[in-house]
């Protein structure tokens, strides 16, 4: 008598759809890359950025979809280091939205900061010309 034993496979290929219509492999490195990047002297380590692409790449999996978007994964790694780091996220933005302008950066800034922060603090020249009024 023959035995056949069969084995399932799980293919954990993902595409990732590029702005031109064009497909790719989904590449993890590359995202670290871009991470590392706009990481690059914050308060956020490489073993860190490491980390949450691990955890993205983990996501997207447990999703079950084969392909996805560069926009929708920009707009998912730029929640992460949004709620990660500030500076990282406004960087990360910079490149994936192609800013053109600086009306466009602080627009983003303003998106996330509150208006209040912004302003310029008082100098105490300023402060001491109001206490003598």
């Amino acid at each position: 008598m023959r035995r056949f034993t069969t084995f399932e496979t799980v293919d954990l290929s993902l595409q990732v759809k590029k702005r031109d219509g064009t497909f790719e492999d989904f590449q993890q490195e590359k995202l670290i890359d871009g991470m590392d990047a706009a990481c690059r002297h914050t308060r956020v380590s490489h073993d860190q950025v490491r980390a949450l692409a691990n955890k993205l790449k983990t996501d997207l999996m447990a999703r079950g979809v084969r392909e996805i978007s560069s926009r929708e994964l920009g707009d998912i790694v730029m929640q992460h280091l949004q709620e990660t780091d500030v500076v990282a996220y406004i960087r990360f933005a910079c490149v994936y939205k192609r800013f053109k302008d600086i009306r466009e950066v602080l627009g983003a800034i303003q998106s996330i900061v509150p208006e209040e922060t912004l302003k310029e603090p008082e100098s105490e020249e300023t402060i001491h010309v109001a206490d003598e009024n």
